[in-house]
């Protein structure tokens, strides 16, 4: 029989950023949250149960040591997902807030509609229905 799973979700996600108060005012504006909790050296927005940290780069190191953080340039690595009612009307409201599609709406062959942006620490979000 297996082992019981002893992760049943998460909790918070820490995305490394080169200028904290651009990205941190990306995302007051393009999500509309408020700053759950910020200090000089991140800012912590809350989607639901599960926390995104924004923190400068500068202060990675002592999280991963000895591995290293890569270069925003280097490519993306994943997709932050979130749901949403109807993808045409949030890429309007989204436009409307300054923020620019990498690409959609378009409808993907696994049965969803998407789109996608990207915030200026280079990490891609996606909305789908």
């Amino acid at each position: 029989m297996p082992e019981q799973t002893w992760a049943k979700s998460i909790f918070a996600v820490t995305l490394f950023v080169e200028d904290l108060d651009a990205t941190k005012a990306f995302y007051q504006n393009a999500f509309g949250l408020p700053i759950h909790y910020a200090d000089p050296n991140s800012a912590v927005f809350k989607f639901g149960d599960l926390l995104i940290n924004l923190l400068k780069i500068s202060e990675a190191d002592e999280l991963i040591n000895p591995a290293t953080v890569a270069a925003r340039g280097a490519g993306s690595r994943f997709v932050l997902t979130i749901p949403v009612e109807d993808v045409d009307a949030m890429c309007a409201e989204l436009a409307r807030r300054g923020v620019t599609l990498l690409n959609g709406p378009m409808d993907r062959p696994w049965g969803i509609r998407t789109a996608s942006f990207m915030d200026p620490a280079g990490y891609i979000w996606e909305i789908a229905k």
